[in-house]
């Protein structure tokens, strides 16, 4: 009998789940930052904290968010061409003032590639040597600023757009720069 018992309550602490796993540093790199901030401008707003005032509000502020930000919309279903909808995993939690962490968290569990999403790493146009760049980061470069190149066959015609460009998009760039 004892040993049934025993049995039994083994049983039962294996069916309890244990601690949740944290999010470590620099993991759900995108997620944190983009919550973080749409939280942000939701207080500032004064925005009502409600599941369906939070939802409306992450699909307008999602119609605007572009490169890994946008595709972060994407895997929770905050744009038109999202193929699932997992929307209310935020929009409950954020109505409630759960941290984003804990909300990337639960994300992470629906939808591990939410949190395999990181920002590229910002180029410093003051030391660059854009001579040395490949063509692919000049053109991400261009569409960081909204901007194309049109006829643009090869990368000297880039790097002189480029150079056109900077005083307009990155002014303490173009200033710092000698070789303009």
């Amino acid at each position: 009998m004892l040993c049934l018992s025993g049995l039994s309550v083994a049983f039962a602490l294996a069916l309890v789940p244990g601690p949740a796993e944290a999010l470590r540093e620099g993991e759900c790199e995108v997620c944190v930052t983009f919550l973080g901030k749409f939280y942000q401008t939701l207080k500032d707003d004064g925005v009502n904290f409600n599941s369906a005032d939070i939802e409306k509000a992450i699909v307008k502020s999602c119609k605007d968010a572009k490169g890994k930000e946008n595709r972060f919309c994407y895997y929770i279903g905050a744009t038109s061409d999202a193929a699932t909808k997992i929307i209310n995993e935020v929009s409950k939690p954020l109505s409630y003032h759960v941290p984003v962490e804990k909300i990337c968290e639960k994300l992470k569990k629906k939808d591990s590639q939410i949190c395999e999403l990181k920002y590229d790493k910002q180029l410093d146009l003051t030391t660059v040597d854009l001579k040395k760049l490949k063509v692919k980061d000049l053109k991400k470069i261009l569409e960081e600023w909204g901007e194309s190149c049109k006829g643009c066959a090869e990368k000297s015609d880039f790097i002189r757009k480029i150079t056109e460009l900077m005083p307009k998009y990155a002014p303490a760039a173009a200033k710092a720069r000698t070789d303009l």
